[in-house]
């Protein structure tokens, strides 16, 4: 097959688009510009398109300053509502394809901002019947970008679009806290051996246990809900340097109300402009709190993956259900498989707040360039989260069972239930029968008896 000469059946139309940088072939049919065709050609790092709740998020402000700047007298009508309709356009799902910067783009993510600048100006163009790239009517800089920077839509983006996410990750919080504590009711009257250091430790109930897992991951949450609140304050308004330079009288409390509206977002303006720029503590913030939930869905995996261990050569005091084949060799094997699935996800959470904290830092004087990889790795974890928690509550939590013999026999054979005996026996002659009950196989009940050291009904009222 000649792979040349088909290709050069295909007549691909372009058009030239021009910039401060000079004239750009772009193809006919792309909503993009010469920014955007320029920023394609650099950074090709992960394969991956931006996150759609960048796109809407971003798309969301253009709309909000195209009606605040008709409301300040800065933008003409006509333009203004060409733009708007556009958004709404896209907001509704139209175009989303020629969003084509890469999530990790240039540093303060102006090859994004540009993107969309560019792609709604001719949106908009269409929408007056004109041509694309006929800028002369609608330009990405002069009426789209009007009134903003990327140093302050970026921020603002960032932190609607992480909302977005995060309001979804706390409800699969509450089923999974939901489903935990069902089971600890479930599970309240088996008794099992506790363990610290991995050894043998005094009895606990295994829904106690369970009890105590749905306290870690609901502190986790509330953690979470504080920490996503200073995330509605937004940069936007602040344009460059935070001063709001370029920026119509009354512009920034207009374009912040108008964003709120269509995000359906409480959001407010952050009163130190400068602050918001400079720094990426309510990004980096809320990482940390999804990076401590992490390590606590993975503790809670791990123990999980203990407790099922087995069924004859491990602990075997759990069963979990069973969602698909665990081996491809080994026959009726069950695996702790969406449990693993969660350890990696929280490896990688935790990797994503590493990048998030070291991208924070990096951060100097009026400006954070490192936004597109904070913003990426946040909506990573996030989406994660928003996606798997729900199948690890129904698939894994809620199915799992009690072993009730295997749970009473590592009771009665552990020597360590001697410590409930001790106070009536001693601390030096209870240690010498746990050490005896080690030697001979013999429980503790076995060796008090008969030894009568107490009789069979008082062992009963200490051990039950």
């Amino acid at each position: 097959m000649n792979i040349r000469k088909i290709n050069s059946s295909f007549h691909v139309k372009f058009r030239t688009d021009r910039d401060s940088l000079g004239e750009v072939q772009i193809p006919a049919d792309a909503y993009y510009g010469a920014f955007t065709a320029r920023a394609i050609k650099q950074y090709h790092v992960t394969g991956q398109r931006a996150h759609l709740y960048l796109i809407m998020a971003f798309v969301m402000i253009k709309r909000s300053a195209a009606v605040a700047n008709m409301k300040t007298k800065a933008l003409d009508t006509k333009k203004g509502n060409a733009i708007v309709k556009a958004c709404d356009k896209i907001l509704l799902g139209k175009h989303l394809d020629q969003f084509v910067v890469e999530a990790i783009n240039s540093g303060a993510g102006t090859a994004f901002n540009m993107n969309t600048n560019e792609v709604i100006a001719n949106v908009s163009l269409e929408i007056l019947g004109k041509k694309k790239g006929n800028y002369e009517a609608i330009h990405p800089n002069d009426h789209v970008n009007m009134s903003q920077s990327s140093n302050d839509t970026f921020p603002t983006a960032m932190h609607v679009s992480i909302l977005f996410n995060i309001n979804q990750v706390i409800p699969v919080l509450d089923e999974l806290i939901k489903i935990l504590i069902k089971k600890s009711k479930e599970f309240s009257s088996y008794k099992k051996i506790g363990r610290t250091h991995l050894m043998d430790a005094l009895p606990v109930s295994l829904g106690s246990e369970f009890a105590a897992y749905a306290t870690a991951i609901a502190k986790a949450r509330d953690v979470i809900v504080v920490a996503k609140k200073e995330l509605e304050f937004v940069a936007l308004g602040g344009t460059a340097v935070g001063t709001g330079a370029n920026t119509p009288k009354g512009y920034r409390s207009i374009i912040i109300a108008e964003l709120a509206k269509v995000s359906k977002l409480p959001l407010k303006p952050q009163q130190d402009m400068q602050y918001s720029l400079q720094s990426k503590f309510a990004v980096a913030n809320l990482s940390s709190t999804l990076r401590n939930l992490a390590v606590e869905l993975g503790r809670i995996s791990n123990d999980i993956r203990l407790m099922a261990s087995g069924p004859v050569a491990g602990l075997s005091e759990i069963g979990i259900p069973a969602v698909h084949a665990g081996s491809s060799i080994m026959p009726g094997k069950v695996n702790p498989s969406l449990a693993e699935c969660m350890n990696m996800i929280c490896f990688n959470i935790i990797g994503n707040d590493s990048t998030v904290a070291l991208a924070a830092q990096a951060g100097q004087f009026e400006l954070n360039v490192m936004l597109p990889v904070m913003l990426k790795s946040v909506l990573d974890s996030t989406d994660m989260l928003r996606n798997f928690v729900p199948i690890y509550s129904h698939n894994l939590i809620d199915g799992l069972s009690a072993n009730k013999e295997k749970l009473q026999q590592h009771i009665e054979n552990s020597p360590v239930i001697v410590t409930l005996l001790s106070p009536k026996l001693g601390y030096q002659t209870s240690a010498d029968l746990y050490k005896e009950s080690l030697k001979t196989g013999k429980t503790i009940r076995q060796l008090v008896i008969s030894k009568r050291l107490m009789s069979e009904k008082e062992v009963k009222s200490f051990l039950g």
